[in-house]
Parts: C-alpha cells; sequence; structure tokens
C-alpha cells in the first residue's frame, strides 16, 4: 500500500509532527515521534472528526489526517493483511514448481502450504534467484510452462546494492516474452514479480 502523510500526532500529552506510514502490517512514525505501531497491537481504531484515533497500550493516539485519508487508513489497519501465500496466489489446491532454493522462512511457509510438483502440472511457478545467469535459466527453464500460460514469480533481494534489480528482472522477462502484471513484497529482504505470457 505504502501510503504516507506530513501530519500533527498527539500521543499521550505530546502533539508532535511526524511522517506517518501504513506499510503493512505496520503503521510507522517517523520525526518527532519514531515508532513501528504492529496493526495487531492497536485497539480501538477509528475515524473520527478528521482524526485516526486508536490506542496504543494504555496510551492514546491521534493521528490529524483529514477524514478521507482518516478513513482510508482506519480500513486498511482493520483489515486482515493477506497472507503471503495468497498474495502469490497459492492455495492449499495449488500445484507450485520451485526453481532454485527456498531461502527465506516467510517463502518456505508460503509455498509450503500447496503441493509441489517437479515441473508438470504446476500451477504457479516461484522462481527464487540472486543472479543474472539465474534469471535467465529460471526463464528460460520455464518457458514451456510460462506459453502454456503458468505464471512465474521471479523473487529477488529488495533495495540496492544487489545484483540483480527490479529493471533487470523485467527486461529479462520481457525479452523471454512474457509480462509483469504483479509486485508483492515476500518478506524484509526479498521481492517478487509475477510474469504471465503477453495476449496475443
Amino acid at each position: 500500500m505504502g501510503q504516507e502523510a506530513n501530519c500533527i500526532c498527539e500521543w499521550g500529552g505530546e502533539t508532535a509532527r511526524v511522517k506517518a506510514l501504513v506499510e503493512p502490517p505496520e503503521l510507522i512514525l517517523r520525526g518527532e515521534i519514531r515508532r513501528r505501531l504492529p496493526f495487531s497491537e492497536l485497539r480501538q481504531v477509528r475515524a473520527e472528526g478528521g482524526t485516526l484515533r486508536f490506542k496504543f497500550g494504555s496510551d492514546v493516539v491521534v493521528l490529524k489526517l483529514g477524514a478521507a485519508m482518516a478513513e482510508k487508513w482506519a480500513k486498511a489497519i482493520l483489515t486482515p493483511t493477506p497472507s503471503l501465500a495468497k498474495k502469490l496466489g497459492i492455495t492449499p489446491e495449488s500445484t507450485v514448481w520451485v526453481i532454485g532454493t527456498v531461502d527465506d522462512a516467510a517463502l518456505e511457509t508460503a509455498v509450503g502450504e500447496a503441493r509441489m510438483a517437479a515441473r508438470k502440472g504446476a500451477d504457479v511457478i516461484v522462481a527464487r534467484v540472486n543472479t543474472s545467469a539465474e534469471l535467465a535459466r529460471a526463464f528460460k527453464s520455464a518457458a514451456k510452462e510460462t506459453s502454456a500460460g503458468v505464471p512465474i514469480w521471479i523473487v529477488y533481494r529488495k533495495g540496492p546494492g544487489h545484483p540483480i534489480s527490479e529493471a533487470d528482472v523485467r527486461s529479462t522477462g520481457l525479452a523471454s516474452g512474457i509480462v509483469d502484471v504483479k509486485v508483492a513484497s515476500v518478506s524484509p529482504v526479498l521481492t517478487g514479480l509475477k510474469f504471465v505470457r503477453r495476449k496475443s
């Protein structure tokens, strides 16, 4: 979601200017008050008079956001965050073909919700890659399946300073004749791009 706002925060009698960010599953405050607030620990969340109000522990917290944004943020906080498996389109009925090594607990949990496939009959392909060579091999290995309409998630390290970037992943996929249609945060260190065959 990645929504953010510069606003006034009232916290337990203190008033401060903050930058507030809704980054499920947390509400993050930066500036004069710096806190990371898990949605699961916020109580009595409501939009009221242009503010977002909630309790955190024994403290009452008020963010002056304006009516529209306060309503939107309250809804975001109160709506359960979808599981990673759901974001990746994985269900207990799915068959997943994993390319590469799953080296992340969140990703392992997500793919663990489905049946595993060696290759044939996969509903979803998840490729965990670190380098340009691994990326190219993943697309090449899955070419037959993606041509038949099976989506592939390319999962790689997020942020700068890594061997491959989002632009690298996207351009390699496009060169393979498939197009990215969705992005998902996999974990604090991994992100994923979903690719499907181009519609002719």
